[in-house]
């Protein structure tokens, strides 16, 4: 099971937001492009699947590609905003799209309506995929997280080479960032 990015979010921080941040004059774009890599840098550490946090930022689409029908369907990466489709091999292997009127969402929750089963399904994996709508609606991203964005930014921005010893594959927050997102991390048990 594995849930993919389909539409990218788009920035939640703006450049002219960010300098403001970093106390540099918005008529100054000498360093545009890097505080714009910056800002993507810490976005895309926090945001979506492969973000820490275990949540969609920006309003994106993803899909969850499993495995067969469960009893219900978990969509990860939330908040939900709505579900696309739901479509599987049947057993010929030909791609179908399940009737809406098949399946209910419950906020993150996809089931099988009342008095209805599953469809059968082709062998092998990734035959049931669901695509749906994630993240904050525009401008609606708590501000805690982005204020967490800002401080990386401005670590970022700053430090151009890392200091860290000993991390390896993990970026280094402080633990103000830890502080302001932690209420938002999605923990999965």
């Amino acid at each position: 099971m594995r849930t993919v990015v389909i539409t990218e979010p788009p920035v939640i921080l703006p450049t002219a937001d960010a300098k403001a941040h970093l106390a540099i004059d918005a008529s100054d774009t000498h360093d545009d492009g890097k505080i714009a890599a910056c800002v993507e840098a810490a976005t895309a550490h926090i945001d979506g699947p492969a973000g820490c946090l275990g949540r969609s930022l920006g309003k994106q689409t993803l899909e969850l590609r499993r495995c067969g029908f469960p009893t219900w369907i978990d969509l990860q990466y939330g908040p939900v905003l709505a579900v696309i489709s739901v479509k599987y091999d049947d057993p010929d292997g030909a791609e179908q799209t399940l009737d809406p009127s098949l399946y209910s969402a419950y906020g993150s929750i996809v089931a099988r309506a009342p008095g209805t089963f599953w469809p059968a399904l082709r062998t092998g994996p990734e035959n049931v995929r669901v695509q749906y709508e994630a993240g904050y609606e525009d401008g609606k991203v708590p501000t805690p997280i982005l204020q967490a964005i800002k401080l990386m930014v401005g670590d970022f921005y700053r430090f151009t080479e890392s200091a860290a010893v000993g991390s390896i594959g993990k970026v280094p927050m402080s633990a103000t960032v830890e502080a302001l997102l932690s209420p938002y991390r999605v923990w999965c048990i």
